[in-house]
């Protein structure tokens, strides 16, 4: 299947809003204008094979290589194309060895007029002066500043000295190519810009609704430790952006659909959904899961539309020889489109906004125990530990800080325990505080009792 149909029955197949499929690259349009680049080269008499071997690198008299034509893409202002042709003429006869009959046929009718050749515009008159990469101090050529002659300017010379000539070929239809091509990649940044300033606002309503769903209260039922252990499985499945050193960066939507799929399988094997308590907390996460199949849509989207483009590109120098596909992606005005920073954009929105709402037991562990820093003990270098660690090295002698090498570790007494993150600490991990003071308790009486020591329960109870 050819990719233009291909790329229409995507749009259909996919669902995607009417407005998305009236802003998609028109590849079908695209691809008849570049027929009318390529009828209007050959009525030039730039056949594929002589712009390859133009726009190939040449020796030239000193020895260097230096392309006989450029094809480039001004994108200063607007999107400009520009295929320019230095011929080097000798007694009106072009003198590369290198170059095909064919070609140095077409160089010639160039120099002498019998092809059509129109003036930078941005400075009058066609220019003889140095190629790029060439001295511009040689005496063999004329520089464009300090002559105002017509492209047919001749030097003569008893050396027979080679003369340089400068000709912009005025191309129509490659002009409008690009023009449509910028237009709707335009109309995608736009449209890109719309979608996520709507995803944002969703994620920010979102981020406040979790805060309330997920505050601890004292007389209230909570769903804290459900969202946890949903977040934890979210961040783990890394759905839109990776941070494993394999696989770094965005996801491709195929592969965020099987992280997507990972991650809601996993939810509903634990049966965290079942467990919430809250009918709030269930609408939520069905939001929650509608916001990322958003996501998903819209990296589909844009994937295929960037395909598209490439496609486009390549089609275009395949049929022209002018490598577009290098220039354009460096001379679009494309802020979103082209970049795909937008994914991981929208997965520190949901970090920050959403999953946040939900403190990790990982922010507040102890670097040195790697469980939860209970009780807290903030050093002078503000570094956290928890209390049993910070004994230990006080025992031990080590008067640095693990973290920056400070001598700080003897200096500390009861006045270093950080009484707000101890309270913070039991609001939102009970669980894991009192396992951790448990375990602390253990230690202690085997330090003071032996290896014997089991803590006994209340006599009473």
């Amino acid at each position: 299947m050819k990719f233009g149909q291909e790329f229409k029955e995507v749009l259909l197949r996919e669902g995607y809003p009417p407005k998305w499929v009236d802003s998609a690259i028109p590849y079908g349009q695209l691809k008849k204008c570049l027929k009318k680049v390529r009828r209007e080269l050959h009525e030039l008499g730039l056949d594929p094979e002589i712009l390859r071997q133009l726009l190939a690198a040449h020796a030239t008299s000193n020895g260097g290589p230096v392309p006989l034509a450029s094809y480039e893409l001004d994108g200063s202002t607007v999107l400009r194309p520009r295929l320019t042709v230095f011929i080097h003429l000798e007694d009106g006869e072009a003198v590369d060895a290198t170059l095909t009959p064919a070609s140095r046929d077409f160089l010639e009718k160039l120099s002498s007029g019998r092809v059509p050749a129109s003036p930078d515009p941005e400075s009058p008159g066609s220019s003889i002066g140095s190629p790029r990469g060439s001295s511009p101090d040689r005496s063999n050529s004329m520089d464009s500043s300090d002559s105002s002659e017509s492209d047919q300017t001749s030097v003569s010379s008893t050396n027979k000295t080679p003369i340089i000539q400068r000709v912009e070929i005025p191309l129509t239809f490659d002009g409008e190519f690009f023009d449509l091509l910028q237009a709707d990649v335009s109309s995608l940044d736009a449209l890109q810009d719309e979608e996520e300033a709507a995803m944002s606002k969703e994620i920010v309503i979102l981020g406040e609704d979790m805060t309330h769903l997920t505050k601890p209260h004292k007389f209230h039922k909570s769903d804290l430790s459900r969202w946890r252990d949903v977040f934890e499985l979210y961040l783990d499945a890394q759905v839109f952006f990776s941070t494993h050193e394999r696989d770094h960066g965005p996801r491709t939507s195929a592969k965020a659909l099987e992280q997507l799929v990972w991650f809601q399988g996993q939810v509903n094997d634990r049966g965290l959904v079942q467990q919430f308590k809250l009918p709030a907390s269930r609408e939520a996460y069905a939001r929650f899961l509608d916001l990322n199949s958003k996501f998903l849509q819209n990296l589909k989207f844009q994937e295929i539309n960037r395909t598209a483009v490439t496609k486009i590109l390549k089609k275009f120098d395949k049929q022209t020889c002018l490598g577009a596909s290098q220039t354009f992606p460096r001379a679009v005005h494309s802020k979103r489109f082209l970049s795909e920073s937008v994914a991981k954009e929208l997965c520190a929105q949901v970090s920050n906004h959403v999953v946040s709402t939900v403190p990790r037991v990982e922010d507040y562990s102890c670097p040195i125990c790697m469980s939860i820093a209970w009780l807290p003990v903030r050093l002078a270098c503000r570094h956290i530990f928890c209390v049993r660690c910070v004994v230990k090295m006080q025992r031990d002698g080590k008067r640095q800080c693990p973290m920056c090498r400070q001598n700080v570790v003897m200096q500390a007494d009861l006045r270093n325990l950080d009484h707000d993150l101890a309270r913070f600490m039991g609001l939102y991990f009970k669980k894991e505080t009192k396992e951790k003071q448990a375990a602390n308790d253990l230690e202690r009486g085997i330090e003071m009792f032996g290896d014997d020591y089991k803590p006994s329960s209340c006599v009473v109870m």
